[in-house]
């Protein structure tokens, strides 16, 4: 069967699927679907960008767009190191992506132990090179590079260790992302046939404008479709991602089309299913609200996930990352959940298959601290109050280019096991705690807490812990108390 032959039966699949129902191609019957139990319960997962772009290691994952763009840094470094674009292409990189010592075993055990509950591999980023096999093109990671699919392995492993399977698409930028290499004497240039990697290389519209010329074309959507519908039906993903550009008009139908479509395949695989996206690209109430690189001021009384890096300068591994602290990346898992978030912390592998010692030393710190606090995050929801302190989270998008500095004042709060948790962000050298929110009601200045509490005690602390409460707050001691990471208190209430 030719490669159009397949990306028609794909269709006609789509279409029979959505036929037999619930779900139709509209946001008032999509609104229907009900967010996953579990994806609430679990609260921390692992992201994974890795392929061709992580073998010339160099700025960032946008390495392929870049490379073609006169001026830029990557493009000056890929003539230095590489030669030039016409002689020697991102598609040259291809055979050196060997990933000889990728171990699928050893990457979802370090994320298990970091208290990972999911993990979402990239299928298919910008660079139209797809991760996994595929019958739609033969640039694919199964046929080419490493020779393996590398999507299926993770899947087996992901699922055999008890975490949950989940996968992201970026083919919607593909449509331009290669364009600027028609643009010189590049190896990008016509004709260019559909399904070869190049393809369609448009010219690229203003990321803002969702409406921007050129509009990307019927055959290019239904190609999106078919290749989604692909990932959808081999790989039973139990949460789908799209990148940004997915809010583009032209996507619209497609998109409601596509979310029809695998949430039918939800009920049909007995499972809820729910497709995060960012922006305003999907009808509020139809799919998971996404916050790249940021989160929000207060908490929401809706599912949400943040998704951002280890690094702040990349999503892939390059030589030259601006790696977070760990303490900044717990802080945010606690900040997150607190406001009834889940943080979604991308690693990015090494071209060879193993994961950077920067990106370990951070899951290992992750497990030490999980081990002992995992409880007021891991299945924790909201209390009435998120947060007290002098520091807040800014709102939006793209908020984590500088750390922000929190003080032994700041608390976030979660409820689980009959408890409250009072996390503080930074841990008083004196030992000393005072939470404000916590204080006795009968003071008619602090009415936020009317509860009686039974008992205090601070999770890893084996000493001995002095507790009194007051109109000024609940008030811990903990002699010789000493750590580098959030602590936190354990209230529970009589």
């Amino acid at each position: 069967m030719s490669e159009q032959q397949k990306e028609q039966q794909l269709l006609e699949t789509v279409d029979r699927i959505i036929a037999e129902g619930p779900y139709q191609p509209a946001w008032s019957s999509l609104m229907q679907a009900k967010t996953p139990d579990w994806f609430k319960q679990k609260r921390f997962g692992i992201f994974i960008h890795w392929g061709v772009y992580s073998v010339p290691a160099n700025s960032n994952e946008w390495y392929p767009r870049n490379m073609y763009i006169e001026g830029m840094p990557a493009y000056e470094h890929h003539i230095k190191t590489y030669g030039s674009q016409k002689d020697f292409g991102y598609k040259d990189f291809i055979p050196m992506f060997h990933a000889e010592k990728f171990d699928p075993a050893e990457w979802v055990r370090l994320f298990k132990e970091a208290g990972a509950g999911y993990v979402f591999p990239v299928a298919e980023h910008h660079d139209g090179f797809q991760m996994y096999k595929s019958e739609l093109s033969h640039w694919n990671s199964a046929e080419m590079g490493p020779k393996r699919d590398v999507l299926g392995e993770l899947k087996a492993e992901i699922e055999k260790q008890g975490l949950t399977f989940c996968t992201s698409s970026h083919r919607a930028e593909h449509w331009f992302f290669l364009g600027h290499g028609k643009e010189f004497d590049s190896d990008i240039k016509e004709p260019l046939q559909k399904g070869d990697l190049y393809w369609p290389s448009m010219p690229e519209p203003d990321a803002e404008d969702l409406y921007g010329e050129p509009y990307p074309t019927e055959e290019f959507l239904n190609d999106w479709l078919a290749r989604t519908a692909e990932i959808i039906l081999n790989y039973k993903p139990s949460l789908l991602y799209f990148d940004w550009w997915v809010q583009h008009q032209a996507f619209k139908p497609y998109l409601k089309k596509l979310a029809a479509f695998y949430y039918n395949c939800g009920v049909k695989w007995g499972k809820d299913v729910k497709i995060c996206y960012k922006h305003d690209a999907m009808m509020f109430g139809s799919g998971i609200v996404e916050v790249e690189r940021g989160g929000f001021a207060e908490a929401k009384p809706y599912d949400w996930q943040t998704d951002t890096a280890v690094a702040r300068n990349s999503w892939c591994y390059t030589d030259t990352l601006d790696y977070k602290s760990s303490n900044e990346i717990i802080c945010t898992l606690v900040d997150v959940v607190s406001k009834n978030g889940n943080l979604l912390l991308n690693i990015g592998p090494k071209a060879d298959g193993t994961i950077p010692d920067g990106d370990r030393a951070i899951l290992e710190d992750l497990e030490k601290w999980m081990r002992v606090n995992s409880e007021a995050v891991i299945g924790a929801n909201v209390w009435r109050k998120s947060m007290e302190g002098p520091t807040a989270a800014a709102e939006g998008q793209f908020q984590d280019q500088k750390e922000l500095k929190f003080t032994n004042k700041d608390y976030r709060f979660t409820i689980n096991h009959g408890n409250i948790y009072a996390i503080a962000l930074q841990c008083p050298k004196d030992g000393v705690f005072c939470i404000r929110s916590l204080a006795d009601s009968s003071d008619q200045n602090v009415p936020e807490f009317h509860g009686i509490i039974e008992s205090v005690d601070i999770l890893g602390y084996d000493g001995r812990l002095q507790w009194s409460v007051d109109g000024e707050g609940l008030h811990v001691t903990a002699p010789g108390i000493d750590s580098e990471f959030p602590v936190v208190v354990r209230v529970r209430p009589e």
